[in-house]
């Protein structure tokens, strides 16, 4: 999928589910971003800090983990995580099936129309 530039209204629930990319932007505008993310069983975002980005997660399918700072919970469908910036934060699949949900940051973190299929691919990036 490319991004998408010159609509204003997705269905991203469905977009999310259908999605399989470990990471997958979008829309990028001058003051946010929408992303997609699958994570496959067993697997994770990675532990990160994005300093000047805050960011929410909205789970759409699946099971997981968040950590955001000390705190850890249980994470499924319907939730939002809000990690602001500067705070350490971890998404692990816990789930038997993939864990897909959508992301937004503000700022944007990625550049405009970043794929990446798998995590290690993002990682070498």
């Amino acid at each position: 999928m490319t991004q998408e530039t010159q609509r204003t209204t997705l269905p991203i629930v469905q977009m999310a589910k259908d999605n399989d990319e470990f990471r997958q932007v979008i829309w990028t505008g001058e003051q946010s971003q929408l992303v997609l993310m699958a994570i496959p069983q067993g697997g994770e975002i990675g532990g990160e800090v994005h300093e000047g980005h805050d960011q929410l997660l909205y789970f759409v399918e699946g099971e997981g983990e968040a950590t955001i700072g000390e705190v850890k919970v249980a994470v499924q469908a319907g939730d939002v995580s809000i990690v602001p910036s500067g705070v350490f934060h971890n998404f692990k699949n816990i789930g038997s099936g993939m864990l897909k949900l959508y992301t937004t940051y503000s700022p944007p973190e990625h550049a405009p129309g970043t794929e990446h299929v798998t995590k290690r691919e993002a990682d070498a990036e």
